[in-house]
């Protein structure tokens, strides 16, 4: 298995091709082959053995690296070793981290690839025990370098990950408050960041509106990427909230060309930290039609888009 592909994976994918990678080490939600599942990152955190120990790694932590080892580096279970601590305070169960990685084939030491650096960003992964971010990281600080050994599984040689914990991402918006635009949805935000919608009278707009409500700082929403956001949908006819990322209980991604035509102004040109009030007419939501309560037609939408991540289509990365 080739690390190339990795570049068109959600952080979803990515993780399933992990978890798949060490399914003859340690299984979901252990750091052992028995036992009860642990619930804490500390203790989920994959064991330092003989094959992680054995791998030299040079670069500085948020580069691509290089990792030289002895050929052919023998691996029978997943293993991870911290060779560079970070600073600052211990991810938690639940937040979204932000990591990039370099692979190599364990029985050539072929260089497969990097991902998640520079202008290859991957989305950030929520962690938990449960998932092998978690089983790899598990409750280390941002800055910290890994390495992660991984066993054969039929047809794949094992594989060895050096792993860089970028940063803990927040879970709502952290860009610069914009002035507001008079006329526009007025929003206010809970303690989490969870936005109420206040709407304003008169009758809704017939042309797509938008307005920046804070300005990230992060990379440029193009089209056809991924992104990873938080929402809250509301409807222009009563106030009522027909959707929310925020009441599911978490973010979620998509790619850009994958939304009605609305949201997809929303979130391209933007930047990641940024957060977004977008007034969505019919013609650039669900279409004309009689308003009901069966769907959206006929419906003017507004929606509060906060951008937490971004994966870039692969033409837009090259």
């Amino acid at each position: 298995m080739r690390i190339r592909p990795f570049a068109a994976l959600s952080v979803a994918a990515l993780s399933a091709v992990l978890l798949a990678g060490c399914a003859s080490g340690a299984p979901e939600g252990s750091a052992s082959p028995s036992g009860p599942p642990v619930v804490d990152l500390c203790e989920a955190t994959a064991p330092s053995g003989a094959a992680s120990e054995a791998v030299t790694v040079e670069g500085a932590v948020g580069e691509e690296s290089t990792a030289t080892f002895d050929l052919p580096l023998k691996i029978s279970e997943l293993q991870a070793t911290v060779i560079e601590e970070g600073s600052g305070d211990p991810v938690e169960a639940g937040q979204l981290v932000r990591f990039a990685l370099t692979g190599f084939n364990a029985d050539t030491g072929e260089n497969m690839g990097a991902i998640g650096y520079g202008e290859t960003p991957l989305l950030p992964a929520q962690i938990s025990p449960d998932n092998p971010i978690g089983q790899i990281l598990g409750c280390a600080t941002p800055g910290t370098r890994v390495v992660a050994t991984f066993p054969p599984s039929d047809p794949n040689a094992g594989e060895v990950y050096v792993f860089d914990f970028l940063d803990i991402v927040p879970s709502a918006a952290w860009g610069e408050p914009q002035e507001p635009v008079k006329g526009m949805p007025v929003v206010t935000l809970d303690d989490d960041g969870a936005p109420t919608i206040e709407l304003p009278g008169g009758d809704a707009p017939t042309a797509v509106e938008l307005e920046a409500l804070k300005k990230g700082d992060g990379d440029t929403v193009l089209s056809g990427d991924t992104v990873l956001v938080q929402y809250t949908g509301v409807k222009w006819s009563d106030g009522t909230v027909f959707d929310s990322s925020w009441e599911a209980g978490a973010p979620t991604s998509f790619q850009t060309t994958g939304v009605v035509d609305g949201f997809r102004q929303a979130l391209e040109g933007q930047t990641v930290g940024s957060q977004v009030v977008v007034v969505i007419p019919p013609a650039f939501g669900y279409g004309e039609g009689e308003i009901n309560d069966a769907d959206l037609k006929g419906e003017t939408l507004v929606f509060v888009v906060d951008i937490l991540g971004v994966e870039h289509a692969p033409a837009a990365a090259q």
